[in-house]
């Protein structure tokens, strides 16, 4: 159903009233909001890796059986990514993003109760599914919200959430999965508080006034952007929005195929190209890389308390290098600061492939983590600004949805590689694709202060 249209007055759009604001308390609860179940997903998507260790031991699982637990919940994730963009962009963002966390929640509790790995794979498809379409859907929309000025450090902040998952997974892992041995079970347990939390995403955030605008629901989206004013007290100085002469001035895509079509058109072809290089690459490396460490370092003859140990260490050294990349990316601009911190994962891996000593494998560990996270912060920050409102959520899913393919192949791979050459071979490889993901970086549109559907 479409609202009627508010009264017009000349001057100003939706996208002008939003870009004009100062951060509000509205801003805190949208970015707050999102990064919790931000953190909750990256806190699932880590919990894995020490369920991993933990049940190769515990089940006597070979390496290819291993790799698969890995690699069938991104399966779901790719799955899930392109298809919650193509649905955020038809039924709205908050919708979308509370069934996601809904869905992995629910899948990621009954994982608990698994006696055998069979029903362990289903269940990890399911909590991919949710997973690869939280992540787009969240960053889309908190993007919508965001004024230009500062839209790609909150893009960043809020990718920084990811960190606390990851940080809270590590310690689960250290501190739970070894307790007993049912601790794995237990550590399923504490993953399934998304679901509960989904109720608070679907009645506690406001839908993004850009895709009610695109929709025709005008009032609704006149109701949002007056909420954020009247938090700024900004309400006596804004004019009614205009219902015509929106930045985007191409037709809005209506169906699926309108919007797939819409990322290959001559505006948007070099972008798509290579923002999916870039997204494949990274997701490779990365979770080639972060999903396999605890159990490269049992291999080399850590113990798994001692491993897990490492592992926080490891995970604590994203925080600043979040700091670091919400900074520059509104000094340096997007294409910059992006490519700076891929090319330092890629020295990083290389340098953590080779280590031997202990100082030297959390040393290196660090830096990897803290280069590696930094371009995600990045990557996440341009990714929403290469399309505008109509196309949005389904070129961020899209993305993502190619970057899961990568990251289906890594965990299957590591096995292989590891039989090669061991861990430098292993790191080199992973290296080499965070090099070419620095290179497609430059071929990315650099959105830095403009208004979001700007082109």
């Amino acid at each position: 159903m479409t609202d009627a249209a508010s009264p017009v007055a000349p001057g100003t759009t939706t996208s002008e009233r939003l870009d004009r604001l100062p951060f509000t308390r509205r801003h805190l609860r949208v970015l707050g909001g999102s990064g919790i179940g931000w953190a909750l997903d990256a806190m699932d998507v880590g919990l894995i890796s020490f369920v991993i260790a933990a049940l190769a031991v515990q089940w006597s699982l070979t390496p290819g059986e291993t790799a698969w637990i890995a690699s069938v919940g991104f399966i779901g994730m790719a799955v899930g990514a392109t298809l919650g963009g193509l649905l955020a962009d038809r039924f709205g963002r908050r919708q979308v993003f509370a069934l996601t966390l809904l869905v992995y929640g629910v899948a990621t509790g009954a994982s608990a109760l698994v006696g055998g790995i069979a029903l362990l794979l289903v269940l990890r498809f399911f909590v991919g599914l949710g997973l690869g379409a939280e992540l787009p859907v969240a960053s889309t929309y908190v993007s919508e919200f965001a004024p230009a000025r500062m839209r790609g450090r909150l893009i960043v902040i809020l990718e920084a959430f990811w960190a606390v998952g990851w940080t809270a997974a590590a310690l689960i892992g250290f501190f739970v999965i070894p307790g007993s041995e049912n601790g794995w079970r237990w550590a399923f347990a504490i993953g399934a508080v998304p679901a509960l939390y989904a109720l608070v995403v679907r009645w506690g955030l406001p839908e993004s006034p850009r895709w009610l605008e695109r929709q025709g629901r005008y009032a609704d989206a006149e109701s949002v952007v007056r909420s954020f004013e009247e938090s700024a007290s900004m309400t006596a100085a804004a004019p009614r929005r205009l219902t015509t002469g929106s930045i985007e001035t191409i037709p809005a895509a209506t169906t699926a195929r309108e919007r797939l079509a819409g990322l290959w058109t001559a505006e948007f072809r070099v972008r798509t190209a290579c923002l999916w290089l870039v997204w494949f690459c990274v997701n490779f490396s990365y979770y080639g890389a972060f999903i396999w460490i605890p159990t490269i370092l049992v291999a080399q003859g850590y113990d798994l308390v001692r491993s897990f140990g490492f592992t926080v260490i490891i995970t604590l050294a994203q925080l600043p290098g979040y700091a670091v990349a919400a900074w520059l990316i509104e000094v340096w601009g997007r294409r910059l600061t992006l490519s700076v911190f891929l090319v330092g994962s890629a020295g990083a891996a290389v340098l953590f492939g080779t280590a031997g000593a202990e100082w030297s494998v959390i040393a290196t560990g660090m830096a990897l983590s803290f280069f590696n996270l930094g371009a995600w912060g990045a990557l996440y920050a341009v990714t929403p600004e290469m399309y505008p409102t109509s196309l949005r959520a389904t070129g961020s899913g899209w993305a993502a949805g190619v970057g899961r393919i990568a990251s289906i192949i890594a965990p299957l791979t590591v096995p292989v590689l590891l039989a090669l050459g061991g861990a430098p071979v292993l790191f080199v490889v992973f290296a080499i694709f965070f090099a070419i993901a620095a290179a497609a970086a430059w071929g990315l549109a650099d959105r830095r202060g403009k208004a979001l559907d700007d082109r």
